[in-house]
């Protein structure tokens, strides 16, 4: 392992720029996907060609450098979790031995946009875009009428895909839901120049027109794999694209939608914590379980290894996390999940210290500390609960307390033996119960983040926190906001 150096974007200048002048942004294709000009002609006639394009968006999402650097946290969407789980105070940089991410849990990075952390947001999501648009112009644009199903598959999955990106753009660079701010620049072909501002809302407008396309053409799309989007993974996007916005009605109409007819059930209190006697069934480490509903089955042949989502947090993986930069819960969060509730058992003072590792929600199923060399324990990206929980507050926020209760009634079954103190809840009491819940049923999934930005919440980091225990961060302030990073406001001349 190297000591982490601060990756300012000078250093990065020879580097991709997405969204940087036309010139620029054509001679340096990302190589995952073939481009426009290949396979525009053939795609015509064989809409399948773009089947490779595809599958080059699925694995920026979970290959290393995809965010433009070599840094030990750049491997894709698990790495910007990482980042949005340590800047909601709720996962705690426990060491600073090799200092990844201490940048982050300091606010450093996002109150300056000369830092790496910025520009490594911004590439990895405008490269799934440019990725998505290759494949919509290859198809004939964004308002070609398909009717081969094969062809409307694909158009379906890459507006998903680029509606994936642009919604976390929109998260991490808004300081919450402001119609009117301008916030970053939207790109919908491949040809297009360097791009104004545009609006929050113009922004999340686009997120859902292009969601509720791609739900109409993968009406008829049967996914071989979980890492691809179908019709519940685009549906369950435009959930959180609602809440976002505020409009909660859809918002509530769509989670409810998920949970009828996505066929997925709420992992079990056996399949949430190990407990010593259930190693087969529990562990967020298997994506063929039943509650994902979007991941990646990871495997020898992909290569990932310590530069991984596990080799950051797993003890049981070679890993930082075992090396000398723990990652653990806020325990001031611990301290609010009851003795009852059987996912405080997911964390440990494994060796004495006061620490506390979730090595009993996320592990490598041997269990032997440093053991995972070469990582095949596998990448969750949305869950069902996910839904339950966006849904109760959905309805909370509509004045139906009764669904929101029975929703999140029906998560909490499987977690705590007794839920009758839901009943008394109502209003605001009932709305803090489910962020709450929110924040330890996702904890380590990169979801709390986007709560608290919608919800206009405040951090209070933990009584551990190495560098500000105590201090208190507005989610919708600077220091929880990326800034647009160097490289682009010195390249796109449209931007001040």
């Amino acid at each position: 392992m190297k000591m982490k150096t601060k990756f300012f974007i000078p250093i990065l200048a020879g580097a991709l720029t997405l969204t940087g002048c036309s010139e620029d942004f054509l001679e340096t294709e990302p190589t995952q996907f073939v481009s426009s000009d290949q396979v525009a002609e053939a795609s015509v006639l064989n809409p399948s060609l773009q089947n490779a394009n595809i599958s080059g968006l699925y694995s920026t999402m979970y290959l290393t450098g995809t965010g433009g650097t070599d840094g030990h946290d750049d491997f894709g969407q698990k790495g910007y979790d990482i980042y949005s789980d340590m800047l909601s105070g709720d996962m705690v940089l426990a060491g600073y031995t090799y200092g990844w991410y201490q940048d982050i849990v300091e606010y450093q990075s996002t109150m300056d946009y000369t830092y790496g952390d910025n520009y490594q947001v911004w590439r990895y999501y405008y490269r799934i875009i440019f990725g998505a648009n290759i494949v919509i112009d290859g198809l004939g644009g964004n308002d070609a009428e398909l009717e081969n199903d094969d062809a409307r598959a694909i158009m379906g999955q890459a507006k998903a895909m680029r509606a994936y990106a642009y919604f976390y753009l929109s998260q991490y660079l808004a300081e919450g839901y402001n119609p009117s701010e301008p916030i970053l620049p939207i790109y919908t072909t491949v040809a297009d120049e360097a791009a104004t501002l545009s609006t929050s809302e113009d922004v999340l407008n686009l997120v859902i027109a292009d969601l509720t396309d791609a739900i109409g053409l993968l009406n008829n799309f049967g996914r071989t794999a979980k890492n691809q989007i179908d019709q519940s993974v685009a549906k369950g996007l435009l959930a959180y694209a609602y809440a976002a916005k505020g409009d909660y009605p859809n918002a509530k109409i769509t989670a409810q939608d998920v949970i009828n007819t996505g066929g997925y059930s709420i992992m079990s209190a056996n399949e949430v914590t190990y407990n010593g006697e259930n190693l087969d069934a529990a562990g967020f480490n298997d994506v063929g379980t039943s509650g994902w509903m979007w991941g990646v089955d990871q495997t020898l042949d992909i290569g990932l290894d310590l530069v991984s989502w596990w080799g950051q947090i797993d003890l049981f993986t070679y890993s930082y996390a075992w090396a000398g930069d723990p990652k653990e819960i806020n325990h001031d969060l611990y301290a609010q999940i009851p003795d009852n509730d059987v996912r405080k058992g997911q964390f440990v003072n494994a060796y004495g210290n006061g620490t506390l590792y979730p090595i009993n929600k996320f592990y490598h199923p041997d269990r032997t500390v440093a053991g995972q060399r070469n990582v095949t324990t596998d990448y969750v990206y949305m869950r069902i609960a996910e839904m339950y929980l966006l849904l109760a507050e959905s309805a909370a926020d509509t004045g139906d307390d009764d669904t929101a209760r029975e929703a999140l009634r029906d998560l909490l079954e499987e977690r705590i033996d007794d839920t009758s103190y839901l009943d008394a809840l109502t209003g605001q009491q009932l709305a803090d119960e489910i962020y709450l819940q929110t924040r330890i049923e996702l904890w380590g999934e990169g979801k709390v983040y986007l709560a608290g930005k919608r919800l206009g919440k405040t951090a209070t980091l933990g009584s551990n926190h190495l560098t500000y225990p105590g201090r208190t961060v507005p989610f919708n302030s600077d220091e929880m906001t990326f800034e647009i990073p160097q490289s682009e406001r010195q390249n796109n001349p449209n931007i001040n």
